[in-house]
């Protein structure tokens, strides 16, 4: 009896020690948010327009703000918002709405100045308000009531505003929203989808054989198919249990999981073209970002296993809390704004940007959910 006595003794002891150390590990990553995210937002006062790069930030930092209840997240996102006048493209012309690429106001239709409205709903469910989404649902609709259905024709669009739908799903009960996302999702694969390597192409251009990593490899791009990964994620949080399609989102993602794993660099970073490491070597800090993120998701929903993804999200998280970061909160190796992978190009310590940050506080919250869970 004094044997089995002492034996329950020592398991609470081992239990009271693991708790210990997971509530440590816990206000570590909490610290850790904070240090970067103020660092950013105290060395940027000013804001800026509501395009993707911006809006990328924002995703990263209302994630902070849910897992932390810091309230100068918050106010940072709306101060921005209200700045942006709860809009992207600012032209109320309808008739001068336009897509494809362009950065000026009548760009309305164009998914970089979309993004922004997920921002802008996660901040009417923290208090809603309807001018908050006025200007998101009025786009929206009036983009779903055209017969395109080519808006998504790169892989940053999925993230940029797949999730806008979802989110607006949820808010209106239109069914629409639901239809065109599949509709429009259903293009961006026939363009850029590559079912044998299971990962997508940054756009039409980079399709193989047309276009070839300098060792003649399929050139897939890190950030591209982070974007895309994340994508899903926020998709399947909001997307009903019951939705027709949401066994096909689940399997494009576990397919890109899968290859995602094998080309995962031993120090924990991907290289900025997957399959060639070569043709652009080095630390980069975004894809990365939306990678470890996106598999901490799937570990933390239940949609892949632990046992076989575990140490993919360990060597990724590893990366980003010990080499990305710096000292100061700053994030780096953070490739600039692009869409391919450059050879030559210089990536460093001192390379960082407003959408790496996002990347990085999306996987932060996610972590620090996983920790919690």
């Amino acid at each position: 009896m004094k044997k089995l006595l002492l034996i329950f003794q020592l398991l609470l002891i081992l239990v009271s020690c693991k708790s210990i150390s997971k509530t440590h590990k816990e206000k570590e990553v909490v610290e850790l948010i904070q240090k970067v995210n103020i660092h950013w937002i105290d060395t940027h006062t000013k804001h800026g327009n509501a395009f993707w790069n911006r809006a990328a930030y924002h995703t990263g930092n209302i994630e902070a703000y849910k897992v932390t209840k810091d309230d100068k997240f918050l106010i940072y996102s709306l101060e921005w918002a209200k700045n942006n006048e709860w809009k992207g493209a600012k032209s109320n012309n309808k008739s001068e709405w336009k897509y494809s690429y362009g950065e000026s106001k009548n760009y309305v239709l164009f998914g970089d100045y979309q993004i922004c409205f997920q921002v802008y709903v996660d901040l009417y469910e923290i208090e809603p308000s309807p001018e908050k989404i006025a200007r998101a649902i009025e786009v929206m609709e009036y983009q779903m009531s055209t017969d395109r259905n080519d808006y998504w024709w790169w892989s940053d669009g999925l993230y940029m505003v797949m999730p806008v739908m979802t989110r607006l799903y949820k808010i209106t009960g239109n069914e629409l929203y639901l239809e065109k996302l599949y509709e429009y999702w259903s293009y961006a694969n026939s363009i850029m989808w590559d079912e044998e390597a299971g990962l997508y192409y940054r756009d039409a251009k980079y399709v193989y054989p047309k276009h070839k990593s300098i060792n003649g490899k399929k050139d897939f791009w890190a950030r591209g198919d982070g974007w895309v990964f994340a994508a899903f994620c926020r998709v399947l949080n909001d997307l009903p249990k019951e939705n027709k399609h949401r066994t096909e989102y689940i399997n494009h993602y576990k397919k890109m999981a899968a290859a995602l794993k094998l080309c995962q660099q031993e120090e924990g970073y991907w290289t900025r073209s997957m399959l060639d490491p070569q043709h652009a070597p080095g630390r980069e800090t975004s894809g990365t970002a939306f990678f470890t993120y996106a598999f901490m998701w799937g570990i933390n929903n239940g949609v892949i296993d632990e046992s076989e993804y575990g140490e993919v999200v360990e060597k990724g998280w590893d990366y980003l809390e010990n080499i990305a970061v710096q000292k100061n909160g700053s994030v780096g190796y953070v490739q600039p704004i692009g869409e391919r992978a450059i050879p030559g190009q210089v990536v460093d310590v001192k390379s960082t940007a407003d959408f790496g940050v996002g990347a990085f506080l999306l996987a932060a919250s996610e972590r620090l959910r996983y920790l919690r869970k």
